[in-house]
């Protein structure tokens, strides 16, 4: 046994200088405090403490990633509503977010200025027909572009033509007058739509409203005898 000790002794440093050893590359070792950390890597040394998880500083939040509710609703002011509807059609819904309601005012009023030009037309034509055929000049004769171009002016009743282009021209001037009337209505009816809009836009429509209706005597001034009515009340 002691034999083999010695060559174990004389063995074990030749493989130390012939043989490759591994060396480790890096140690870590926890020190006992909880707050702190050494780490070894090679020959250099480096010291850390851990913080705790409470004192890490918060990661800043942009304003734009959270919604907030608004503070203060919209509130339009009725006055303001009124001017901008009776500066153009259809702009005091815009001012009160009443979206909807643009297309009907602006279509309304496409509508009745198309109405009141072609009407407009209608009756020019018709007047100036009329007003040929009653004057005692026989070239001026724009009646007949309302007839075929074969038909000829001996075969037509005078007295028949005049009436025709008279109630006509009547006719297309009337229409023309209330498509202005539609106009100037829809007008109206635009800046009282926005002044109404405006003034109950915060118009309380709860479930909390409530009426009470019971019946009543009511004492008569004229009589003794009392009389039967009904009583109601509005809540809000």
């Amino acid at each position: 046994m002691l034999v083999l000790f010695f060559a174990a002794f004389i063995v074990l440093p030749a493989q130390e200088r012939h043989m490759p050893v591994r060396k480790a590359m890096a140690a870590a070792t926890i020190a006992s405090r909880p707050d702190s950390v050494e780490i070894i890597l090679g020959d250099a040394e480096l010291t850390g403490s851990l913080m705790p998880e409470d004192t890490v500083p918060p990661i800043k939040e942009s304003p734009y990633d959270r919604w907030e509710e608004r503070e203060v609703a919209f509130n339009p002011d009725p006055t303001r509503a009124v001017w901008m509807a009776a500066l153009f059609p259809g702009l005091g819904q815009l001012y009160n977010r009443r979206y909807w309601k643009l297309p009907i005012v602006i279509g309304a009023y496409m509508g009745l200025g198309y109405a009141t030009s072609w009407n407009n037309g209608m009756l020019n034509d018709y007047t100036k027909a009329y007003r040929d055929i009653m004057d005692s000049d026989p070239s001026t004769n724009s009646y007949m572009n309302f007839f075929p171009p074969n038909t000829q002016e001996s075969d037509l009743d005078r007295t028949w033509l005049t009436n025709i282009l008279q109630s006509r021209k009547n006719y297309y001037r009337r229409n023309r007058d209330l498509c202005i009337i539609a106009m100037i209505g829809v007008y109206l009816v635009a800046m009282v739509d926005a002044y109404v809009d405006a003034s109950l836009s915060h118009f309380d429509i709860s479930p909390e409203l409530s009426i009470d209706v019971s019946p009543a005597l009511f004492q008569e001034t004229r009589g003794m005898k009392p009389s039967v009515g009904l009583v109601w009340a509005l809540n809000f």
